[in-house]
């Protein structure tokens, strides 16, 4: 009888300092930016995070190419749930932590195990960056905000494009680090 293996003896040590470092990364970028997109989106009455999100949403993006095994978008969004649900940073949301930050790894791992594609291209990338910060507007939409119809399509549209743009983003630093990771470039 095979033995199914524990999920992070899918990794090696090196792949889950990936994770942890693109982690630390996507939070400590949030309370840089966050504030620099909520001057902009707050006379729209649209949430900063939609925008912001495309910046932090990049480093999922990033970890999961370099890493390029199932699983890694969502390790990584879990990871940074767990760091806030234990430090208490950005806001004192708990568990839900776990949830909020986790769906938009986990959205990022299911739309390409769907389409059974890897991150290579710049169309990847774009289109990851914009499910990642999608899934996130939504679900906090859910959660915080319960935006009415207009707003919430203008933060969702937002949040997709601003994503992609994220996504492009680690794109090119995908390009610039994989050689590391022997992953063709």
């Amino acid at each position: 009888m095979k033995k199914r293996k524990k999920f992070l003896d899918r990794f090696t040590v090196f792949e889950l300092m990936v994770i942890s470092l693109t982690a630390a990364l996507g939070l400590a970028s949030k309370p840089i930016i966050l504030p620099l997109a909520q001057m902009i989106t707050g006379p729209l009455f649209i949430p900063g995070g939609s925008v912001a999100g495309g910046f932090y949403m990049m480093w999922i993006v990033l970890g999961a190419s370099l890493v390029q095994k199932r699983g890694t978008a969502t390790a990584i969004g879990l990871l940074q749930g767990v760091i806030v649900m234990i430090t208490g940073s950005f806001g004192t949301h708990g568990v839900v932590s776990v949830l909020t930050y986790g769906l938009p790894g986990l959205a990022v791992d299911v739309a390409f195990a769907v389409t059974r594609k890897q991150l290579k291209d710049p169309f990847d990338f774009f289109i990851a960056g914009a499910i990642a910060n999608i899934g996130g507007t939504y679900l906090s939409n859910l959660v915080f905000f319960r935006l009415p119809w207009l707003p919430l399509i203008i933060s969702l549209s937002t949040g997709a494009l601003s994503g992609g743009l994220g996504g492009l983003v680690a794109y090119l630093i995908y390009k610039r680090v994989s050689i590391l990771f022997n992953n063709e470039a």
